[in-house]
């Protein structure tokens, strides 16, 4: 967990990709490449003249950007020497489809196998992801001329990935990307501490290598011998003096998940008795908000620390008004993936108070104790949607056309296992999360049944002082049909790899 010390602090946002920074929203345009290397010469000649957009704040802002990420197998193929690719996470060496054990948990088994994937399974994982954003009059113009002559000679096309702009909705019709954790660039939070409240304030160094995280520790990360190759491109690090690869670098997770839309809204059309505005009221309880994004629990008048004020009535809320679940389930989606709690299952506990919870003693409520803090956790998305808009009262028709929709999801964090992997496992396909039985995410879950968990396609909605409601039968709504780990480098890693 510990690396070395750093001899200095403040962030080089010209050596961070912007992607850490910003999600580009204002081009709506974006592509995934998906690459293998074909001639690594040409490869490296290519990564030296790529216009790597970096994370300084422009104004008027770019009108386009291209990032690039590598796999493990990519940066051997690269040419990195083995002692190096030691200090790169197993998670990251190992790779998402690679091990039966990482796909139980991360539930790609069954109709998520990676066998079954498009690209990313066995013997079809890339070596390179190049993003490519624009505005939508300049997109076509920027992916040309970014490849120029010698992208055919240095590379091998795996396959390409076009996205969609559905107006900030993902394919279901839900508002989408509307929390996001706050960063902390200026590195104030102090760290180690106790959250006795939740905040929307994240240390830095859970989304960027070479900054101290939550536990107020520095992750680990490649560290080269000063002698090395091509060392001098790189920041120092102290104790004893070395260079660092990994800092301002970070942990990219792709996954494309397929959405069936229509299947997701005839079940709720089906089980709201044909009724489509209770079909969509059905769908904000698995999803945890209004399609429009408002949350099903009030609205906080005390604000809390992190909140981005461009959202702050959509994200001015905690579930500790909702402890029973019953204006927003325990299972539903947003509060799977972010609880929204702190360290003590109460707020600012005194000490006394502090202790007996500590010692499992006296808690409040059952369902008070049973969740990690989500500050150990968060993830920065910055995905994009593919396939056009499909409004609910035409996915309840029958269909006229198989079109493909879904999202392509990227995270990144500085720790694959203990922040996407664990909320993947641990909360989004978990069949006991929170206190549940016989459910796992309802948008999410892959409905297999599970070793003591013959059940899985169930979802529970608390009653307010009347009997609940089980709604039985859930269909597999999301499919996975590719994903990869990457590493996303910084500007003077990217530089080194391309041996500058």
């Amino acid at each position: 967990m510990a690396g070395p010390a750093m001899t200095y602090s403040l962030v080089d946002y010209a050596d961070v990709q912007g992607l850490v920074r910003f999600g580009y929203g204002r081009m709506t345009s974006a592509s995934y490449a998906l690459v293998r290397v074909k001639d690594v010469a040409s490869a490296k000649a290519w990564l030296r003249a790529a216009p790597v957009t970096n994370a300084v704040e422009q104004k008027p802002p770019p009108t386009t950007a291209l990032q690039i990420a590598f796999t493990a197998p990519g940066l051997t193929k690269l040419g990195l020497p083995n002692s190096v690719m030691k200090g790169f996470s197993r998670e990251f060496h190992h790779g998402m489809s690679s091990k039966s054990y990482r796909r139980r948990f991360l539930g790609d088994v069954k109709n998520n196998d990676p066998e079954r994937w498009d690209w990313g399974g066995p013997g079809r994982e890339p070596h390179l992801l190049v993003m490519f954003f624009a505005e939508p009059e300049n997109f076509d113009s920027f992916v040309q001329s970014t490849k120029g002559n010698t992208w055919n000679d240095a590379f091998e096309e795996v396959i390409w990935l076009g996205t969609s702009n559905l107006d900030g909705d993902e394919p279901f019709g839900f508002a989408d990307g509307l929390s996001q954790p706050d960063i902390d660039w200026d590195e104030q939070r102090q760290t180690p501490c106790k959250q006795l409240e939740y905040t929307n304030v994240v240390a830095l160094g859970e989304f960027l290598l070479g900054y101290r995280n939550e536990y107020g520790k520095i992750t680990d990360r490649p560290i080269l011998d000063p002698d090395a190759t091509n060392a001098e491109l790189l920041p120092a690090v102290d104790a004893p003096e070395k260079k660092d690869l990994g800092r301002n670098g970070t942990y990219l997770v792709f996954r494309q998940l397929e959405q069936d839309v229509r299947k997701f809204w005839q079940f709720l059309y089906e089980n709201a008795g044909g009724n489509l505005a209770e079909a969509s009221q059905l769908g904000a309880k698995m999803v945890g908000r209004t399609r429009a994004g408002d949350p099903l629990v009030p609205i906080q008048t005390e604000p809390i620390a992190g909140t981005d004020p461009r959202t702050i009535q959509q994200n001015q809320f905690t579930y500790e008004a909702d402890p029973a679940g019953t204006r927003c389930p325990f299972g539903a989606h947003v509060r799977r993936t972010n609880p929204r709690n702190s360290d003590f299952p109460e707020r600012r506990p005194n000490a006394l108070r502090r202790l007996i919870i500590i010692l499992g003693f006296g808690r409040k409520g059952f369902y008070d104790d049973l969740i990690s803090s989500v500050r150990f956790h968060r993830i920065l998305r910055r995905g994009r949607e593919y396939g056009s808009e499909l409004l609910p009262e035409d996915a309840v028709q029958p269909a006229q056309s198989n079109e493909s929709r879904g999202l392509h999801f990227i995270c990144l964090n500085a720790n694959i296992s203990r922040q996407f992997e664990f909320l993947q496992s641990a909360w989004i396909a978990s069949t006991k999360f929170s206190g549940t039985t016989g459910e796992s995410d309802p948008l999410l879950g892959i409905r297999e049944p599970l070793p003591g968990c013959p059940v899985t396609g169930s979802f529970t909605i608390p009653g307010d002082g009347t009997l609940r409601r089980r709604v039985s039968g859930l269909p597999q709504f999301v499919t996975v049909r590719g994903g990869a780990y990457f590493f996303l480098p910084s500007l003077r890693a990217l530089r080194y790899f391309a041996g500058a």
